[in-house]
């Protein structure tokens, strides 16, 4: 698959996923331990799938693969947290704020442009995403918010590195440095808090460790594939997804707004989508 905004979607799908996971076993295993038993799990799979590929490390490129890894890392902690500690539509909601740093950060750093039909579609997806935060409705503003905020921070930094990585680097390094930072990072984070697992927290941990393994890779091929603010704009799909499994496992019902701006996010997807596939085949 070769549709960035399609990658970027699927990608959502399964972080989605993450999150429900991540929120059960935050009940009992602090958010800095989570990180790590999500990062090193994932870092061990990623190894052997690099091993079985045969996908040697560069010898280029280190301080930017590094520079990715922390900015990952902080994001994953940060994100964690939050989830942990507020709603996770709201947590979610603050995660996906990221879109409008990574504007800022495509233009100054990558000097992207991004096109003139894009400049029509993602407007839409904007507005779909106001309607979703509701800013004068938020119900969280507080030190756990501004974790939050910092959360989506760090993401836009680890998109645009990305996006600079995959021209010379495959997929499954740029992962592999990310997971590994993010072992190293949580490991002292979580020393004084460590808490046994119990069985029911070991399915958690090893589902969120392979769950978000497999959204990783569709985000980092997304990003390979499209402009860095397009994947991360398409990304707003996620909190629909969240909602999606807030009605089916706890009855949580979106309001109109949710709705409304639910309906806009999914028409810019498939718009920015076909964009994407017509392009293709005029190559």
């Amino acid at each position: 698959m070769k549709n960035g905004v399609l990658l970027a979607i699927f990608s959502s799908l399964v972080f989605s996923v993450m999150n429900a996971l991540v929120k059960a076993a935050s009940v009992t295993i602090p958010s800095a331990e989570v990180a790590f038993f999500r990062s090193i799990i994932g870092t061990a799979i990623i190894y052997g799938m690099m091993r079985y590929s045969k996908v040697p490390f560069s010898r280029e490129g280190i301080p930017l693969l590094v520079t990715r890894g922390v900015l990952g890392a902080l994001y994953l902690l940060a994100y964690f947290y939050t989830i942990s500690k507020i709603p996770l539509t709201d947590a979610s909601i603050l995660a996906h704020l990221s879109p409008f740093f990574v504007l800022a950060l495509a233009v100054l750093v990558l000097k992207e442009k991004l096109s003139r039909r894009a400049l029509t579609v993602l407007p839409v997806a904007i507005l779909g995403a106001m309607l979703l935060i509701k800013p004068f409705q938020f119900s969280s503003y507080s030190s756990d918010a501004l974790v939050g905020l910092l959360s989506a921070f760090f993401a836009a930094g680890a998109a645009v590195s990305i996006r600079m990585l995959s021209q010379k680097h495959h997929t499954y390094e740029i992962v592999f440095y990310f997971l590994a930072t993010a072992t190293l990072v949580s490991v002292p984070l979580m020393w004084n808090d460590f808490v046994v697992p119990s069985a029911l927290d070991w399915l958690y941990l090893i589902s969120i460790g392979v769950v978000s393994l497999l959204g990783q890779l569709f985000l980092t091929k997304a990003f390979t594939h499209e402009n860095a603010a397009v994947v991360e704009v398409t990304r707003y799909i996620g909190i629909v997804f969240n909602a999606m499994w807030g009605f089916l496992f706890w009855m949580e019902v979106p309001d109109l707004l949710t709705f409304a701006g639910g309906v806009l996010i999914v028409t810019a997807c498939i718009a920015l989508s076909r964009q994407k596939r017509s392009q293709s085949k005029a190559y």
